[in-house]
């Protein structure tokens, strides 16, 4: 019997050594790279095992017949594959592909700096170009501590790569925002109008933009507002130069945000001495509503309405009449529409249509009258396909409207000009992911003028080349076209369109929570208005110019707890001959060296955020008729060291914040050129007058408070 037994096991052991089978093989990436990790497994079984260091696997199954065996690995497409099982030891060479989420670890860089609160591995954060000091929460005065952007401070504006003010566009949830400043007077810097509180994200392009933005030369401002509102919430805010009030109602799928402030610097000024001679300071008025409903799961409509009204007047020393003072005053009535809805139709096709209109009138008096009136109509369309995982189609078509009305009197004369434009607009793009480590985006875009009946076709392209986990090369070029602006086309409309070529090379490495960057430019101009000394109606477009340089960044939110810093520098080279240039020259809002230095810290045992920014730009040009050489003069270097805090705690139960913050605290003397008398005095010379700041600094006090909020302080960690 035992013998029978024991006949029994080695015949069952026997037959089970022999249904065992052997499946094994090498697993590589899209790359031919070794997969290392990765799930190997018969479906719906326990036979299985992971890769070794050079991808291969192995293991014994007893499952029999047609099996389906299945390979997992984080970032990469499952895989699946019959097999049948009898014995025959199976040998298998598969290669993984990389899911979307893998491929588009590569994105394009060259030209752009994107703050988004969604989106990971992006430079800044929405919530940096609040608490910037010195940006006084100014969306332009945040993205000029950014290189590739020049300190112009007599303006506000933001001066990018060697382009003015007027070649660099605002554009909200994809609409073209006209009159994005407060309007102002020469010589008083203005502010964006649009808090940046209203975005949840922000692409700065300094070049190379995609090709569904058109009409600036220089640069790209991408603001996309904010979804659905998160909670119900009331507002007030005191501050030094005036107030404000806001409620947030939230539903289940819509919110309705209802905001007024109201403008002062009396008070500030009465106490703070100015070296401008103030008869009404800077007063206004603002209201807002944002209403957001959500449609569906992926559809969602958004209104946004601006209305304000601003005014001020002073007194001013009369340059061209030497010794006498005139009284100059400027009201502004300001009206701002935005609407848009979005949805996914599919897991193929998503589309965004929207509209826009605005509506701003200045009224100028001095010794003369101006009144200019403007309104904008814009309608656009944009469908995107999502091909594959590796390519998507973008293409729309936007309408734009322009109606600019202009009357001047003085004395004895009165002029009206009476300017408008219906601009048409379609483009295609494309993002091809060839791999993990290439990506393409390449773009056409068509344009028409009906004010000056002139049709241009810009072209763009951008690659991007992953080297390593977080590096990366991109370049980028484009082709940009802009209409002249109205204070030419007042003379002539019998113009071309100025253009610019971009050529940009970027490495970027993102890693560990620190930041590089570093990117070098080439930029053209051709066919910019150009017109003789003292006879601007005497239009040509026979004007060119360049501008070059290099940009340098580096962050870092690791080394310095509770710290975060960054390092920004661009060398810029640039000249143009163009308006009444008597010669080609660097313009006057160009500084060869602009650089700044950022720092925040978050205090927890106090619920204390505390900043630090550092500016510096080398000297701009400008023209003294004294002198026989153009633009050969030099300003001062511009420095500036702004402070701010912020203080939260609970005020009577409401989350509160307490702000401070003070621009120029050692009291740098800034100057911003001179302008000169047009006629010579009793020796020969042109008289100067040097454009200054109002002030050596400006201090901002205020105290923001949420009612129905509580701010837990225990344990806080800091403000991301």
């Amino acid at each position: 019997m035992l013998k029978q037994v024991i006949l029994f096991i080695l015949i069952s052991l026997h037959l089970n050594i022999f249904s065992q089978t052997i499946v094994k093989g090498t697993i590589i990436d899209d790359l031919g790279d070794a997969v290392i990790g990765a799930n190997v497994l018969i479906k719906d079984s326990y036979d299985g095992t992971s890769t070794d260091l050079d991808g291969n696997f192995n293991f014994k199954t007893y499952e029999t017949g047609e099996q389906i065996l299945q390979v997992t690995y984080l970032g990469f497409k499952d895989f699946e594959t019959s097999i049948n099982i009898d014995g025959t030891e199976i040998a298998l060479n598969i290669a993984l592909k990389p899911s979307a989420a893998l491929l588009k670890e590569v994105v394009i860089t060259a030209g752009a700096f994107e703050a988004s609160d969604e989106k990971k591995g992006v430079v800044l954060s929405s919530l940096d170009i609040v608490t910037t000091a010195g940006a006084a929460a100014d969306i332009a005065g945040a993205l000029n501590t950014l290189p590739g952007t020049q300190r112009v401070g007599e303006t506000g504006q933001l001066f990018v790569r060697g382009g003015a003010a007027y070649e660099t566009k605002t554009f909200i949830d994809g609409m073209r925002v006209q009159n994005p400043y407060n309007s102002t007077v020469p010589d008083i810097p203005s502010r964006n109008r649009f808090s940046p509180f209203l975005f949840k994200g922000t692409i700065f392009s300094t070049g190379g933009y995609s090709a569904e933005y058109g009409q600036a030369l220089s640069s790209a401002l991408v603001l996309n507002t904010n979804d659905l509102a998160k909670e119900t919430t009331t507002g007030i805010s005191l501050m030094t130069i005036g107030l404000g009030a806001s409620h947030t109602h939230v539903w289940e799928n819509s919110s309705l945000a209802i905001s007024g402030n109201y403008l002062n610097l009396g008070p500030y000024i009465n106490l703070v001495p100015q070296n401008r001679d103030w008869v009404d300071p800077v007063q206004g008025t603002s209201g807002q509503i944002i209403y957001r409903q959500k449609t569906s799961e992926t559809g969602i409509f958004k209104l946004h309405a601006d209305v304000n009204k601003t005014w001020m007047e002073f007194s001013y020393a009369d340059y061209i009449n030497v010794g006498e003072r005139n009284n100059l005053s400027l009201k502004n009535n300001y009206f701002y529409l935005n609407s848009t809805y979005s949805d996914i139709l599919n897991d193929k096709w998503s589309y965004r249509i929207g509209t826009s209109y605005s509506d701003n009138l200045d009224k100028i008096n001095e010794s003369f009258s101006v009144n200019t009136a403007e309104q904008n109509f814009q309608a656009k369309a944009t469908l995107t396909n999502f091909t594959n995982d590796k390519l998507s189609i973008r293409f729309g078509a936007e309408y734009l409207s322009n109606k600019f009305d202009e009357n001047y009197k003085a004395s004895a004369q009165e002029f009206t000009t009476l300017l408008k434009e219906d601009y048409l607009a379609s483009f295609v793009e494309t993002d091809v992911y060839f791999s993990r480590k290439l990506a393409m985006k390449a773009g056409l875009r068509l344009e028409k003028s009906g004010l000056i009946d002139k049709v241009s076709l810009a072209p763009r392209l951008s690659l991007a080349y992953s080297i390593g986990k977080g590096s990366q090369f991109s370049l980028a070029y484009g082709k940009f076209y802009q209409t002249p602006e109205n204070e030419f086309l007042r003379y002539s409309t019998q113009l071309n369109n100025e253009s610019a070529d971009h050529y940009i090379l970027n490495f970027q490495k993102i890693h560990n929570d620190r930041v590089f960057r570093i990117e070098a430019y080439y930029k053209t101009y051709d066919e910019l208005v150009k017109f003789e000394a003292n006879a601007p109606w005497e239009l040509n477009n026979n004007g060119d110019g360049y501008a070059r340089g290099v940009d340098f960044f580096f962050r870092d939110r690791k080394s310095i707890k509770f710290g975060d810093y960054w390092v920004s520098y661009s060398y810029l080279d640039t000249e143009r001959d163009y308006r009444d240039f008597p010669k080609a020259a660097t313009p006057f809002f160009a500084s060869s060296h602009n650089a700044s230095v950022v720092y925040k810290h978050w205090v927890p045992k106090i619920t204390t955020s505390i900043g630090v920014t550092y500016s510096f730009a080398s000297g701009r040009p400008y023209d003294d008729p004294n002198t026989s050489d153009f633009q050969s003069e030099r300003t001062l270097a511009y420095q500036d060291l702004s402070f701010s805090a912020s203080y939260l705690t609970n005020l009577w139960r409401n989350f509160t914040i307490f702000y401070v913050s003070v621009s120029n605290v050692p009291g740098f003397k800034q100057s911003f050129g001179y302008r000169f008398s047009p006629n010579q005095d009793i020796n020969g010379n042109f008289q100067s007058f040097e454009v200054t700041p109002d002030a050596k600094r400006f201090i901002f006090l205020g105290v923001f408070v949420n009612i129905g909020q509580k701010f837990e302080a225990k344990n806080q960690k800091k403000p991301d």
